[in-house]
């Protein structure tokens, strides 16, 4: 079992910056990649980045291409997600996630933490 706890959400302005923490505990050997999903209101849930342990291999949405930047501290099982320039339609609740597999399938994040909210004020 892989626990995940997300942190750092918040309120923001439009243009300014946050950063969601992800600290992981539990058996988390087997963990093959590490991804941040989002979810609006009345939206889908949807990828926003990823990244691998072995490698250090990053992968991002289009949407947040620039401006997100995902990283990990492996001494302290935490993967971070530093958000810049900040758009009002990022506000969502904010999902850090364990696969075992691969990278870009959710149905392959098998571990989930609860959440964290971001709104970005205009």
């Amino acid at each position: 079992q892989v626990q995940l706890v997300e942190s750092g959400g918040g309120l923001v302005q439009a243009g300014g910056s946050l950063r969601l923490s992800c600290a992981a505990s539990g058996r988390t050997g087997s963990t093959y990649a590490v991804g941040w999903f989002r979810q609006a209101p009345g939206k889908e849930r949807e990828f926003v980045t990823a990244i691998t342990w072995s490698g250090s291999s990053t992968y991002y949405a289009d949407s947040v291409k620039g401006r997100f930047t995902i990283s990990r501290d492996n001494l302290k099982n935490t993967v971070y997600l530093q958000m810049n320039s900040l758009k009002p339609e990022d506000t969502a609740v904010y999902y850090c996630a364990a696969s075992l597999t691969f990278v870009f399938r959710e149905n392959d994040y098998v571990y989930w933490g609860q959440g964290t909210q971001v709104t970005v004020s205009s």
